[in-house]
């Protein structure tokens, strides 16, 4: 055990409980009005308005610039040169809610914001809190990275709801395309010839990619679906579209799995004669690397509530989060609740989002993190490092 966490004097460990006792009921209740009125990416106004109200009340002031993102924005407390990036998603899925647990990552980093901004001045330490939205779809934090909101940021962390406690993990780099053929209609018996068939050019597309899957290297994941495949069994198509996600363990990976699936598309389109646009859907997302550091600390602070969290590198789905891990040292742990063994996803795990037992978890989450982040700025050699 590195005693990373208890780097931060004790005082500084009851300061941040005592600020989590103070603003827990703010912090639950906005978890529990997040998890009861979901939002699709980038639609999340109200989740937005809400986070802003809560940090607006304990003294957070709102950066002149804010991102262009209509729902995403930039708060800070405190002046020290050691500046604590906390990350807040709040997007939910069509049809199924917060069956991510968005909810609850919002509320923990919020939750984590509070608790630090009592002990900013002590510590040294300037807390931003960036409201990222849109990670299930479009990743509204390589937005933010690219408008330059990360910046000044020395570190970056965020928990994400599961079904147990992990820390450590990888995730996969992930790009996501639309795929549009077009060719010419004609009737199917009368005409055939006349026509420029679409749909076999997609066709063909997939048969290319299953045969290209054997090649791929190791932990790559190719997924498409068809989204059109005509409109009339007796007319030839004359528009096909599909939908395709990759996934590899990095992001230097995934542009040589790019590169394949593009040759597959294109040869859709040679074989039938079809002309094929693609289109990039969204920002790619990176793999996942979180510090080590602030992974052995965020686990002896949680261990001081009771929890055994895990350390396991295995890459878990993707996120927008990797993105950020390259550029600032980040942690993004997952932090467990009874979810009744359902995955996530769906709507059993969406139901259980605002239970005694995810309340804790944010509780929880939000303590390992404010004390993760207070270790660092604590110790000499990592105020060092991360300040730079």
């Amino acid at each position: 055990m590195s005693n990373a966490a208890l780097a931060a004097p004790a005082a500084v460990q009851q300061h941040l409980e005592s600020a989590l006792e103070r603003w827990e009921a703010d912090i639950l209740g906005l978890s529990h009005a997040i998890h009861a009125d979901p939002e699709l990416s980038g639609e999340e106004y109200r989740a937005a308005k809400r986070v802003r109200a809560l940090l607006g009340a304990a003294g957070f002031a709102f950066d002149s610039a804010q991102p262009s993102l209509p729902t995403a924005f930039s708060a800070r407390s405190g002046s020290g040169n050691l500046v604590v990036g906390l990350c807040v998603e709040y997007d939910a899925l069509p049809d199924i809610g917060h069956a991510c647990g968005h909810n609850v990552n919002a509320a923990s980093a919020v939750g984590a914001a509070l608790a630090l901004a009592a002990v900013a001045d002590q510590l040294g330490i300037t807390v931003k809190v960036l409201g990222t939205p849109a990670e299930e779809s479009v990743g509204g934090k390589v937005e933010m990275i690219g408008e330059g909101f990360f910046d000044d940021v020395s570190l970056a962390m965020m928990a994400h709801a599961a079904a147990s406690d992990v820390v450590g993990g990888t995730s996969l780099a992930m790009g996501m395309w639309e795929v549009l053929y077009e060719g010419r209609p004609a009737h199917a018996a009368a005409a055939p010839e006349e026509g420029i068939n679409a749909l076999d050019a997609l066709v063909v597309a997939q048969t290319a990619l299953a045969l290209a899957r054997q090649q791929l290297p190791a932990g790559a994941i190719v997924s498409l679906i068809v989204t059109e495949g005509g409109s009339a069994v007796n007319v030839i198509p004359e528009r096909a579209r599909a939908s395709v996600e990759m996934r590899a363990p990095d992001i230097a990976t995934l542009r040589g799995i790019e590169d394949r699936v593009r040759r597959c598309l294109d040869a859709g389109a040679l074989a039938s004669r079809a002309s094929v646009t693609v289109t990039r859907s969204g920002n790619p997302y990176a793999e996942l690397r979180q510090d080590r550091y602030l992974s052995e600390a965020y686990r002896e602070a949680m261990a001081l509530r009771g929890r055994n969290v895990t350390f396991d590198p295995a890459p878990v789905a993707s996120t927008d989060m990797g993105n950020v891990s390259l550029l600032v040292p980040s942690i993004h742990p997952l932090v467990g609740y009874d979810v009744g063994g359902a995955a996530h996803h769906t709507a059993e795990f969406a139901a259980h989002g605002a239970t005694a037992s995810a309340d804790r978890a944010v509780l929880d989450a939000a303590f390992g993190l404010a004390m993760a982040a207070a270790a660092a700025a604590a110790d000499p050699r990592e105020r060092e490092r991360l300040v730079g």
